[in-house]
């Protein structure tokens, strides 16, 4: 049996406010309190630095963005350097004018910029106006190495794309880690609200079983307002989680203010995959077809 490998985890769960400076000193504290408690690495939410500003289409909140290296990778790098810890973020990045991303940032114990991702697949839906925002990434599905490991770093709709964990698993992922802004429409009933929880964690624990590797998700709380006032706003309900890689609980958070530390054992994914050996058993002489939108012959 392989041996243990432990990782000392951490998901800073959180509500926003429309006060960038409040967002970061609060973010802050959290990875201070993480680092205290021996975490080692640590993931925050997606689009932590603001409100989720994507409920409405306004130019004016292109100003959010900011060029990476910029003031956030600046604050975030010395954190990280500081506490010896990694440390995930996710920004709106600028890129250049009129060409805007939706990147992870990933910074090491060292402080250096370890790597970035860019949201590949960007939601266009009511509440999600994503597409006026983003440009898809260009980065591809390639994980980024840290002193902690190789994390397979995604961003909140890539969550429900198996593909997009499938190859970042095949270019030796240890970790999945998705940081996320996800909730209800208010006007949801309970039932509706559930299957969509439900939903949500459940296709992310298939991930983790797919793949043989841990998931940590790290998602928003509080209720934002549509500043359109064309809706109820979004509810986000938290209840960021880790699981490991048969899917097994490692720890869930509930829908309050909360630092998620979990230990996450690297070494247990071989155990796994020796009795579960889906890599080994892939048909890939089969699978041409995922690369077409849909197939419509019989």
């Amino acid at each position: 049996m392989a041996q243990s490998k432990q990782l000392k985890t951490a998901l800073i769960q959180h509500a926003c406010s429309d006060n960038r400076e409040q967002n970061v000193a609060l973010i802050s504290d959290n990875i201070i309190q993480a680092a205290n408690d021996n975490a080692k690495l640590i993931v925050l939410q997606e689009l932590h630095n603001s409100l989720y500003f994507c409920q409405t289409e306004d130019t004016a909140l292109f100003d959010l963005a900011e060029t990476i290296p910029g003031p956030s990778t600046e604050h975030f790098a010395a954190l990280a350097e500081k506490l010896g810890v990694v440390i995930v973020t996710s920004l709106f990045e600028k890129r250049a004018a009129g060409l805007y991303h939706n990147t992870s940032v990933v910074f090491d114990s060292d402080g250096s910029l370890a790597g970035r991702y860019r949201k590949m697949h960007i939601p266009d839906d009511p509440g999600f106006y994503e597409k006026f925002y983003f440009t898809p990434g260009d980065l591809g599905f390639k994980p980024i190495q840290t002193s902690v490991g190789k994390l397979g770093v995604l961003v909140c709709w890539d969550q429900w794309y198996p593909e997009a964990a499938r190859l970042m698993a095949l270019s030796g992922a240890e970790l999945l880690i998705y940081p996320t802004a996800i909730g209800w429409d208010p006007n949801d009933n309970k039932d509706e609200q559930k299957r969509q929880q439900d939903a949500w964690v459940t296709v992310q624990r298939g991930h983790a079983v797919a793949n043989g590797i841990p998931v940590l998700a790290c998602n928003r709380i509080g209720h934002e307002t549509d500043p359109s006032g064309q809706s109820d706003g979004i509810i986000f309900w938290g209840h960021s989680f880790v699981c490991g890689p048969q899917g097994e609980f490692l720890s869930v958070a509930g829908s309050n203010e909360e630092i998620l530390i979990t230990d996450v054992n690297l070494e247990r994914s071989e155990s796994v995959r020796r009795i579960w050996p889906f890599l080994r058993d892939r048909r890939i002489d089969g699978f041409a077809d995922l690369t077409r939108r849909y197939i419509d012959e019989p």
